[in-house]
Protein backbone atom coordinates (compact mmCIF):
# COMPACT_ATOMS: atom_id res chain seq x y z
CA UNK A 1 0.00 0.00 0.00
CA UNK A 2 0.76 3.85 -0.12
CA UNK A 3 0.26 5.22 2.74
CA UNK A 4 0.07 8.52 4.10
CA UNK A 5 1.02 9.29 7.96
CA UNK A 6 0.41 12.77 9.15
CA UNK A 7 1.70 14.12 12.61
CA UNK A 8 3.47 16.59 14.67
CA UNK A 9 7.05 16.37 14.78
CA UNK A 10 7.44 16.82 18.59
CA UNK A 11 8.93 14.49 21.07
CA UNK A 12 5.56 13.84 22.61
CA UNK A 13 3.71 10.20 22.33
CA UNK A 14 2.15 11.21 19.30
CA UNK A 15 4.71 11.87 16.75
CA UNK A 16 7.03 9.16 18.09
CA UNK A 17 4.20 6.63 17.51
CA UNK A 18 3.52 7.87 13.89
CA UNK A 19 7.13 7.70 12.76
CA UNK A 20 7.65 4.50 14.69
CA UNK A 21 4.50 2.95 12.64
CA UNK A 22 5.90 4.37 9.72
CA UNK A 23 8.94 2.66 10.20
CA UNK A 24 7.21 -1.08 10.83
CA UNK A 25 5.12 -0.73 7.92
CA UNK A 26 7.75 0.43 5.45
CA UNK A 27 9.78 -3.19 7.04
CA UNK A 28 6.80 -4.77 5.64
CA UNK A 29 7.54 -2.84 1.81
CA UNK A 30 4.43 -0.65 2.33
CA UNK A 31 5.05 3.21 0.16
CA UNK A 32 5.04 5.36 3.27
CA UNK A 33 4.80 9.37 2.92
CA UNK A 34 5.03 11.63 5.88
CA UNK A 35 3.54 14.53 6.15
CA UNK A 36 4.43 17.62 8.63
CA UNK A 37 6.02 21.44 9.05
CA UNK A 38 9.29 19.59 10.37
CA UNK A 39 11.21 16.61 10.38
CA UNK A 40 10.15 14.57 13.03
CA UNK A 41 12.56 13.67 15.79
CA UNK A 42 12.39 10.04 15.51
CA UNK A 43 13.01 9.82 11.49
CA UNK A 44 16.52 10.12 12.35
CA UNK A 45 17.85 7.55 9.84
CA UNK A 46 17.07 6.85 6.10
CA UNK A 47 15.23 4.02 5.66
CA UNK A 48 14.09 2.68 2.12
CA UNK A 49 10.30 3.17 1.31
CA UNK A 50 9.78 5.98 3.39
CA UNK A 51 9.44 9.41 2.09
CA UNK A 52 9.28 12.77 4.15
CA UNK A 53 7.06 15.73 3.08
CA UNK A 54 7.38 19.29 4.72
CA UNK A 55 4.75 21.32 4.79
CA UNK A 56 5.74 24.61 3.99
CA UNK A 57 4.44 27.98 5.00
CA UNK A 58 4.44 31.37 3.78
CA UNK A 59 4.23 34.35 5.61
CA UNK A 60 1.63 36.94 4.18
CA UNK A 61 0.75 39.99 5.86
CA UNK A 62 -2.94 39.62 5.47
CA UNK A 63 -2.23 36.52 7.76
CA UNK A 64 -1.63 36.78 11.76
CA UNK A 65 -1.29 33.16 11.99
CA UNK A 66 -0.32 31.36 8.48
CA UNK A 67 -3.33 28.85 7.89
CA UNK A 68 -1.47 25.49 8.21
CA UNK A 69 -4.15 23.82 8.06
CA UNK A 70 -5.16 24.69 4.64
CA UNK A 71 -1.34 24.60 3.99
CA UNK A 72 -1.48 21.07 5.12
CA UNK A 73 -4.71 19.80 2.83
CA UNK A 74 -3.19 21.09 -0.41
CA UNK A 75 -0.27 18.46 0.49
CA UNK A 76 -2.68 15.98 1.31
CA UNK A 77 -4.39 16.68 -1.86
CA UNK A 78 -1.11 16.44 -3.77
CA UNK A 79 -0.17 13.35 -2.54
CA UNK A 80 -3.23 11.19 -3.42
CA UNK A 81 -3.34 12.75 -6.50
CA UNK A 82 0.55 12.46 -7.93
CA UNK A 83 2.02 9.48 -5.50
CA UNK A 84 -1.28 7.64 -5.12
CA UNK A 85 -2.03 7.65 -1.58
CA UNK A 86 -4.49 4.21 -0.71
CA UNK A 87 -4.73 5.15 2.78
CA UNK A 88 -4.27 8.47 4.54
CA UNK A 89 -3.92 8.21 8.62
CA UNK A 90 -3.65 11.25 10.74
CA UNK A 91 -2.53 11.32 13.86
CA UNK A 92 -4.94 13.65 16.19
CA UNK A 93 -8.24 14.99 15.31
CA UNK A 94 -7.63 18.64 14.89
CA UNK A 95 -6.53 20.09 12.31
CA UNK A 96 -4.99 17.30 10.78
CA UNK A 97 -7.92 15.21 10.50
CA UNK A 98 -9.99 18.39 8.93
CA UNK A 99 -7.49 19.04 6.65
CA UNK A 100 -7.77 15.57 5.95
CA UNK A 101 -11.42 15.92 4.73
CA UNK A 102 -10.85 19.21 2.76
CA UNK A 103 -8.45 16.97 0.48
CA UNK A 104 -10.72 15.00 -0.10
CA UNK A 105 -13.02 17.14 -1.28
CA UNK A 106 -11.16 18.96 -3.48
CA UNK A 107 -10.02 15.87 -5.34
CA UNK A 108 -13.29 14.64 -5.20
CA UNK A 109 -14.30 11.16 -6.75
CA UNK A 110 -10.16 11.23 -7.50
CA UNK A 111 -10.01 10.26 -3.98
CA UNK A 112 -13.46 8.58 -3.07
CA UNK A 113 -11.66 5.48 -2.27
CA UNK A 114 -8.73 6.49 -0.13
CA UNK A 115 -10.12 6.15 3.84
CA UNK A 116 -9.30 8.63 6.26
CA UNK A 117 -7.96 6.88 9.17
CA UNK A 118 -7.71 9.37 12.75
CA UNK A 119 -5.65 8.16 15.33
CA UNK A 120 -6.78 9.69 18.84
CA UNK A 121 -3.90 10.42 21.13
CA UNK A 122 -5.06 12.33 24.60
CA UNK A 123 -4.65 16.40 23.68
CA UNK A 124 -7.16 16.28 20.67
CA UNK A 125 -9.43 15.39 22.89
CA UNK A 126 -8.82 16.07 26.63
CA UNK A 127 -7.37 19.77 26.23
CA UNK A 128 -7.39 21.24 23.03
CA UNK A 129 -10.89 19.22 21.95
CA UNK A 130 -12.33 20.32 24.83
CA UNK A 131 -12.31 23.74 24.04
CA UNK A 132 -15.62 24.90 23.03
CA UNK A 133 -13.89 27.29 20.51
CA UNK A 134 -12.77 23.82 18.53
CA UNK A 135 -15.90 21.48 19.67
CA UNK A 136 -17.85 21.23 17.03
CA UNK A 137 -14.69 20.79 14.40
CA UNK A 138 -13.66 18.02 16.54
CA UNK A 139 -17.18 15.90 16.64
CA UNK A 140 -17.03 16.94 12.40
CA UNK A 141 -13.59 15.93 11.67
CA UNK A 142 -13.82 12.52 13.74
CA UNK A 143 -17.43 11.98 12.33
CA UNK A 144 -16.08 12.45 8.68
CA UNK A 145 -13.30 9.77 9.36
CA UNK A 146 -13.44 6.67 7.73
CA UNK A 147 -11.85 4.94 10.72
CA UNK A 148 -11.29 6.17 14.27
CA UNK A 149 -8.34 4.49 16.50
CA UNK A 150 -7.52 5.16 20.27
CA UNK A 151 -4.79 4.73 21.93
CA UNK A 152 -6.35 2.82 24.89
CA UNK A 153 -9.58 2.45 26.55
CA UNK A 154 -9.35 5.41 28.92
CA UNK A 155 -9.03 7.70 25.68
CA UNK A 156 -11.48 5.75 23.84
CA UNK A 157 -14.18 6.58 26.98
CA UNK A 158 -13.54 9.96 26.95
CA UNK A 159 -14.02 10.69 23.72
CA UNK A 160 -17.56 9.49 23.83
CA UNK A 161 -18.13 11.10 26.99
CA UNK A 162 -17.20 14.66 25.91
CA UNK A 163 -18.17 14.63 22.16
CA UNK A 164 -20.68 13.88 20.36
CA UNK A 165 -19.94 10.62 18.06
CA UNK A 166 -21.38 8.43 15.84
CA UNK A 167 -18.36 6.31 14.62
CA UNK A 168 -17.25 3.37 15.86
CA UNK A 169 -13.62 3.57 17.57
CA UNK A 170 -11.45 0.32 17.85
CA UNK A 171 -8.61 0.52 20.66
CA UNK A 172 -5.29 0.04 19.57
CA UNK A 173 -2.96 0.96 21.57
CA UNK A 174 0.90 2.33 21.73
CA UNK A 175 3.37 0.10 20.81
CA UNK A 176 7.27 0.01 21.41
CA UNK A 177 10.72 -1.60 19.52
CA UNK A 178 11.48 -4.23 21.83
CA UNK A 179 14.80 -4.96 20.13
CA UNK A 180 15.48 -0.80 21.00
CA UNK A 181 13.94 -0.94 24.01
CA UNK A 182 15.72 -3.51 26.24
CA UNK A 183 18.24 -3.62 28.51
CA UNK A 184 21.71 -3.17 27.46
CA UNK A 185 25.16 -2.88 29.01
CA UNK A 186 25.82 0.35 29.87
CA UNK A 187 28.32 -0.14 32.93
CA UNK A 188 30.79 2.95 31.96
CA UNK A 189 27.44 5.21 31.61
CA UNK A 190 26.26 3.87 35.17
CA UNK A 191 29.84 4.44 36.57
CA UNK A 192 30.26 7.98 35.49
CA UNK A 193 26.46 8.85 36.85
CA UNK A 194 26.70 6.93 39.92
CA UNK A 195 30.52 6.41 40.91
CA UNK A 196 29.46 5.22 44.72
CA UNK A 197 26.60 2.80 43.16
CA UNK A 198 23.95 4.90 43.96
CA UNK A 199 20.12 4.38 42.86
CA UNK A 200 19.52 5.85 39.42
CA UNK A 201 15.98 7.71 38.94
CA UNK A 202 15.12 8.39 36.15
CA UNK A 203 12.23 10.51 34.65
CA UNK A 204 11.45 11.55 30.62
CA UNK A 205 9.40 14.00 29.51
CA UNK A 206 8.70 17.31 27.66
CA UNK A 207 8.31 19.14 30.65
CA UNK A 208 5.13 20.84 30.02
CA UNK A 209 2.99 21.15 33.57
CA UNK A 210 0.63 18.35 33.26
CA UNK A 211 4.15 16.03 33.48
CA UNK A 212 3.97 17.45 36.84
CA UNK A 213 8.05 17.19 37.24
CA UNK A 214 8.10 19.15 40.26
CA UNK A 215 7.01 16.44 42.06
CA UNK A 216 9.47 14.42 40.57
CA UNK A 217 12.16 15.92 42.59
CA UNK A 218 9.84 15.52 45.48
CA UNK A 219 9.71 12.42 45.37
CA UNK A 220 13.36 11.95 44.79
CA UNK A 221 14.15 13.86 47.78
CA UNK A 222 11.83 12.00 50.23
CA UNK A 223 14.09 8.89 48.88
CA UNK A 224 17.21 10.91 49.52
CA UNK A 225 15.62 11.44 53.34
CA UNK A 226 14.78 8.04 53.93
CA UNK A 227 18.81 6.86 53.80
CA UNK A 228 18.50 5.48 49.97
CA UNK A 229 21.81 6.87 47.53
CA UNK A 230 20.64 7.80 44.73
CA UNK A 231 20.53 10.13 41.49
CA UNK A 232 18.08 11.81 39.41
CA UNK A 233 18.28 11.84 36.05
CA UNK A 234 15.54 14.21 34.31
CA UNK A 235 15.57 13.64 30.62
CA UNK A 236 13.98 16.05 28.20
CA UNK A 237 13.04 20.10 28.81
CA UNK A 238 10.21 22.66 28.49
CA UNK A 239 8.09 25.22 30.10
CA UNK A 240 8.16 23.81 33.30
CA UNK A 241 11.84 23.21 33.98
CA UNK A 242 12.75 26.26 35.89
CA UNK A 243 10.21 25.11 38.38
CA UNK A 244 11.99 22.09 38.85
CA UNK A 245 15.07 23.05 39.11
CA UNK A 246 14.20 26.10 41.82
CA UNK A 247 12.68 22.82 43.61
CA UNK A 248 15.86 21.54 43.50
CA UNK A 249 17.15 25.10 44.76
CA UNK A 250 14.97 24.71 47.50
CA UNK A 251 15.41 21.29 48.55
CA UNK A 252 19.32 21.45 48.91
CA UNK A 253 19.55 18.39 46.81
CA UNK A 254 21.03 20.35 43.26
CA UNK A 255 24.28 17.85 43.17
CA UNK A 256 22.49 14.73 42.95
CA UNK A 257 20.12 15.99 40.14
CA UNK A 258 21.06 15.93 36.78
CA UNK A 259 19.02 17.80 33.95
CA UNK A 260 20.43 15.90 30.87
CA UNK A 261 18.06 17.79 28.25
CA UNK A 262 16.35 16.05 24.96
CA UNK A 263 17.97 12.68 23.38
CA UNK A 264 17.35 10.66 20.62
CA UNK A 265 18.65 7.79 22.77
CA UNK A 266 16.49 7.27 25.45
CA UNK A 267 16.71 3.92 25.57
CA UNK A 268 21.06 4.09 27.07
CA UNK A 269 19.41 5.81 29.97
CA UNK A 270 16.79 3.80 31.10
CA UNK A 271 19.24 0.96 30.78
CA UNK A 272 20.81 2.46 33.71
CA UNK A 273 17.61 3.21 35.61
CA UNK A 274 16.61 1.14 38.69
CA UNK A 275 13.51 3.51 38.96
CA UNK A 276 11.14 5.10 36.75
CA UNK A 277 9.18 8.20 37.83
CA UNK A 278 5.98 9.73 35.89
CA UNK A 279 3.65 11.77 38.28
CA UNK A 280 1.62 13.10 35.27
CA UNK A 281 -1.87 14.72 35.93
CA UNK A 282 -3.09 13.82 32.26
CA UNK A 283 -1.89 10.54 30.49
CA UNK A 284 -4.04 8.94 27.65
CA UNK A 285 -1.82 5.84 27.93
CA UNK A 286 2.11 6.47 28.94
CA UNK A 287 4.31 5.50 26.61
CA UNK A 288 7.61 7.09 28.25
CA UNK A 289 6.08 4.31 31.33
CA UNK A 290 6.02 1.48 28.54
CA UNK A 291 9.36 2.14 27.14
CA UNK A 292 11.18 2.24 30.69
CA UNK A 293 9.40 -1.51 31.21
CA UNK A 294 11.07 -2.65 28.21
CA UNK A 295 14.13 -1.78 29.23
CA UNK A 296 13.16 -3.51 32.80
CA UNK A 297 12.41 -0.53 34.65
CA UNK A 298 9.99 -1.11 37.49
CA UNK A 299 7.71 1.84 37.43
CA UNK A 300 6.19 4.46 39.67
CA UNK A 301 3.05 6.87 38.25
CA UNK A 302 0.26 8.29 39.02
CA UNK A 303 -3.56 6.41 38.66
CA UNK A 304 -5.12 8.30 36.08
CA UNK A 305 -5.80 8.53 32.05
CA UNK A 306 -4.64 5.28 30.70
CA UNK A 307 -1.99 4.41 32.84
CA UNK A 308 -3.62 2.03 34.95
CA UNK A 309 -3.83 0.13 31.81
CA UNK A 310 0.16 0.09 31.23
CA UNK A 311 1.90 -0.11 34.71
CA UNK A 312 -0.40 -2.64 36.61
CA UNK A 313 0.71 -1.99 40.50
CA UNK A 314 2.16 -4.46 42.25
CA UNK A 315 3.04 -6.37 39.28
CA UNK A 316 5.65 -3.98 37.33
CA UNK A 317 5.23 -0.82 39.67
CA UNK A 318 3.12 1.01 41.70
CA UNK A 319 -0.06 3.51 41.25
CA UNK A 320 -0.42 6.42 43.27
CA UNK A 321 -3.11 8.98 43.67
CA UNK A 322 -2.18 12.05 41.96
CA UNK A 323 0.09 14.47 43.52
CA UNK A 324 0.88 12.15 46.63
CA UNK A 325 4.18 12.26 46.00
CA UNK A 326 4.84 10.93 49.66
CA UNK A 327 3.16 7.43 48.98
CA UNK A 328 5.38 7.30 45.86
CA UNK A 329 8.31 7.90 47.89
CA UNK A 330 7.20 4.85 50.25
CA UNK A 331 7.22 2.82 47.52
CA UNK A 332 10.50 3.52 46.18
CA UNK A 333 11.88 3.49 48.77
CA UNK A 334 10.48 -0.25 49.69
CA UNK A 335 11.12 -1.08 45.81
CA UNK A 336 15.01 0.36 45.99
CA UNK A 337 15.70 -1.19 49.03
CA UNK A 338 14.42 -4.46 48.30
CA UNK A 339 17.03 -6.20 45.75
CA UNK A 340 14.86 -9.33 45.53
CA UNK A 341 11.38 -8.07 45.17
CA UNK A 342 13.04 -5.01 42.68
CA UNK A 343 14.45 -7.87 40.25
CA UNK A 344 10.90 -9.99 40.21
CA UNK A 345 9.34 -6.54 39.48
CA UNK A 346 12.12 -5.64 36.84
CA UNK A 347 11.17 -9.08 35.36
CA UNK A 348 7.62 -8.49 34.90
CA UNK A 349 7.59 -4.93 33.62
CA UNK A 350 9.65 -6.65 30.90
CA UNK A 351 6.87 -9.29 30.60
CA UNK A 352 4.55 -6.21 30.46
CA UNK A 353 5.88 -4.65 27.50
CA UNK A 354 6.35 -7.89 25.90
CA UNK A 355 2.33 -7.27 24.79
CA UNK A 356 2.36 -4.08 22.85
CA UNK A 357 5.98 -5.30 20.70
CA UNK A 358 6.21 -2.97 17.63
CA UNK A 359 5.30 -5.88 15.36
CA UNK A 360 2.12 -7.10 16.66
CA UNK A 361 0.70 -3.83 16.83
CA UNK A 362 1.58 -2.65 12.90
CA UNK A 363 -0.33 -5.80 11.95
CA UNK A 364 -3.36 -4.78 13.76
CA UNK A 365 -3.09 -1.50 11.79
CA UNK A 366 -2.58 -3.49 8.25
CA UNK A 367 -5.79 -4.95 9.09
CA UNK A 368 -7.58 -2.19 10.25
CA UNK A 369 -6.56 -0.10 7.16
CA UNK A 370 -7.35 -3.11 4.77
CA UNK A 371 -10.91 -3.66 6.89
CA UNK A 372 -11.90 0.54 5.82
CA UNK A 373 -10.83 -0.18 2.49
CA UNK A 374 -13.15 -2.56 2.03
CA UNK A 375 -15.74 -0.79 3.87
CA UNK A 376 -15.25 2.34 2.38
CA UNK A 377 -15.36 1.09 -1.50
CA UNK A 378 -18.85 -0.47 -0.58
CA UNK A 379 -20.38 2.81 0.52
CA UNK A 380 -18.44 4.02 -2.78
CA UNK A 381 -20.17 1.73 -5.23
Amino acid sequence: MNIGIVCYPTFGGSGVVATELAKGLAQRNHNVHILSYAKPARLDTFQTNISYHEVNLNSYPLFEYPPYDLALANQMASLIDYEGIEVLHVHYAIPHATSAYLAKQILGEQAAHVPIITTLHGTDITLVGSDPSYKSVVDFSINQSDGVTAVSEYLKDETYRRFDIKKDIEVIPNFIDLDRFKRSDKDHFRKAISPEDEKIIVHVSNFREVKRVPDVVSVFDYILKHDVKAKLLLVGDGPDRNRAEQRCRDLGICGQVRFLGKQEQVEEVLSIADLFLIPSGSETFGLAALEAMGCGVPVISSNIGGLPEVNIHGETGYLCDLGDTEEMGKYAVELLSNPEKHKQISKQARHQAEKYELGDIVSRYEEYYESCRQELDKQVI
